[in-house]
């Protein structure tokens, strides 16, 4: 949905500071002092990755470059050259200065040209994303968040004398561009510290993190002892069960019941390398009591009862191993011993999460933990005796079973997918059990201290942020540089701004085609669409019905929704999130409400 406060009712409530304005400087329109150019709806039917202009689409805001390009006719207002400003009128409102190959504007992106007589080009884009970012979050949202370039032109821009605004870039740029040499280290000691992490379980699981340790140790058994003594006790332990299956029903054992036992999968070996001695490979059936994937129950099961059991889902699983309870949900008692009786899990089950993006989160559930649920999209691996949880854990988080995994993953419709026989069929490598006990003391002891690091690294770039947020508070406060009383005052440069916006538009208009104005007419029957749906459509689905959709004019699409806004503010629409089973906003949708 579009902004429903004005923006002078926005700045008036701002308490960051990053709205402000010294108070012998004026506010400008920010649409006085700029021109607003909307991109066009280029056919996506002619998007290429390889041939023609590049095209500039809203993802491509903040990092300057594209990797889509249009092989259709263009008209050369829609050109955009390296240095100019642009912001992204969907999603999170961003704005940047676009890169250095010259790109065509696509719907959804604007460009802000500043004449720059009036106000400087850099300021103004210091400024904007304190503006964008109050609007943002004042923002409801309809499937996405939209931005009209009204709103854009309506931003009251601090406007400082002309000459101080030229002092003010100049300081910033001086204090801004030693910040960000801060910044930019501490975000390359971050991409190292990951690469130093990946490294380290490489090692690990490749046994060269142990390598001085088998060399001073004899383990009491080998990997291949090991894994063949598993499958010994869980073939003995099938076997007993059945033969007490067999005397609770009074029936004699019949012929050759023990070849029906289910072999565990067998590891394909194939291509994989060769292993330290003492180590075996093994597959996740193997390792594990058994491989299985969580429950979600129906929304409607636990309207009545009381939710106090915890009920896991992806967004509570990490890379780090450790659970994320920050999110909880709940279910009720009844539904946990009824419904997801099947998917709870227990303390030292190692979960995965088999349904992504992302895919391959992997944590331990505590020693101390109750018994807990998951839901559909959560694989659990329950190790068998002799086989350590979090050589399970740090394994699965390894980049050599990320990729075995990835590789065998199926994607649909945006979602990627493992079944649970990719799950049972991975490739363990297996050492002694007292080697695990030895390659976790020293793996858990090194990532430890890089959490510590990364903390410190984190820490490190929070404090960039707030400085810089003081930076540019001070900047629009007025208190970066001296006011000097020899600049022509702010007052004077604003009537100036009038006066050149005033010849402006006394220069002739170019009139909106025939089109643009039958479309305009068409989205304004939003209230018809709803009306005749008579209960929820989906958001997506009634713009369509009103002939917005891909390849739609912005006019068409601010249309729509200030007509939307016009609901809202009546009372006469109700709008509600649809997730997936995983908690996951897909859509919103729409039913108008009887007035």
């Amino acid at each position: 949905m579009a902004f429903t406060m004005t923006v002078a009712e926005l700045i008036d409530a701002d308490t960051s500071g990053m709205l402000g304005k010294h108070a012998t400087w004026e506010r400008v329109p920010l649409a006085e002092v700029a021109t607003i150019l909307n991109g066009a709806p280029f056919d996506s039917a002619l998007f290429s990755t390889t041939e023609g202009m590049p095209l500039i689409r809203i993802r491509d805001v903040v990092t300057g470059e594209t990797n889509t390009y249009y092989a259709g006719t263009y008209e050369d207002a829609y050109l955009v050259q390296q240095g100019d400003l642009l912001v992204g009128m969907d999603g999170d409102f961003n704005s940047g200065f676009w890169g250095s190959k010259t790109a065509l504007l696509n719907q959804r992106v604007c460009k802000i040209s500043p004449v720059e007589s009036l106000y400087d080009k850099q300021l103004l884009s210091l400024a904007l994303p304190g503006y964008l970012a109050a609007i943002n979050a004042n923002t409801p949202s309809v499937t996405v968040k939209h931005l009209s370039s009204k709103t854009i032109g309506e931003i009251g821009l601090p406007l400082p004398p002309r000459a101080e605004q030229t002092r003010i870039v100049a300081k910033l740029e001086e204090l801004l561009t030693d910040l960000d040499v801060g910044v930019a280290e501490l975000k390359a000691a971050q991409k190292k510290l990951k690469q130093y992490r990946q490294s380290l379980l490489k090692s690990a699981v490749e046994g060269a993190l142990t390598a001085e340790w088998r060399a001073q140790h004899t383990p009491a058994e080998t990997g291949a002892q090991l894994l063949q003594r598993i499958l010994t006790e869980r073939r003995a332990s099938w076997e007993a069960k059945q033969l007490a299956k067999f005397k609770e029903q009074g029936n004699a054992p019949p012929k050759d019941w023990q070849k029906k036992y289910p072999e565990p999968v067998q590891p394909d070996t194939t291509d994989l390398p060769k292993l330290p001695e003492g180590w075996v490979w093994a597959s996740g059936e193997q390792l594990c009591v058994f491989i299985t994937k969580g429950t979600t129950p129906p929304k409607n099961l636990d309207i009545f009862g009381e939710k106090t059991v915890p009920f896991l889902r992806v967004t509570n699983l990490t890379d780090r191993g450790e659970l994320d309870l920050a999110d909880e949900v709940f279910v009720s008692v009844e539904t946990h011993q009824g419904f997801l009786a099947r998917s709870a899990v227990y303390p030292d089950d190692v979960l995965m999460n088999i349904v992504g993006p992302p895919l391959g989160q992997v944590s331990v559930v505590p020693s101390d933990f109750p018994e807990w649920n998951i839901n559909q999209a959560i694989a659990i691996f329950r190790a068998v005796e002799g086989v350590l949880p979090w050589f399970i854990c740090r394994y699965l988080l390894s980049p050599s079973a990320q990729r075995w995994l990835k590789a065998r993953s199926k994607t649909t419709a945006g979602q990627t997918n493992l079944t649970l026989e990719v799950c049972r069929s991975l490739p363990f490598p297996l050492p002694p059990q007292d080697e695990q006990k030895a390659l976790l003391h020293t793996l858990e002891a090194a990532l430890s201290s890089i959490v510590s690091e990364g903390g410190s690294i984190a820490y490190g770039l929070k404090q960039s942020t707030a400085q810089r947020q003081n930076i540019l508070r001070a900047a629009f406060a007025g208190q970066l540089v001296p006011q000097d009383p020899n600049d022509e005052p702010a007052s004077v440069l604003l009537e100036r701004i009038r006066v050149e916006r005033a010849e402006r538009k006394n220069q002739p208009k170019v009139r909106k085609t025939k089109q643009q104005k039958e479309v305009a007419a068409v989205v304004s029957k939003l209230i018809d669409v709803l009306a005749g749906a008579g209960d929820w459509v989906p958001a997506q689905e009634a713009f369509r019905r009103c002939g917005v959709a891909d390849g739609a004019l912005t006019d068409q699409i601010e249309a729509l929704y200030a007509e939307l806004r016009a609901l809202d503010k009546a009372g006469r629409l109700a709008v509600e999130a649809v997730t997936d089973a995983q908690g996951r906003k897909l859509h919103d949708r729409l039913k108008l409400l009887v007035s």
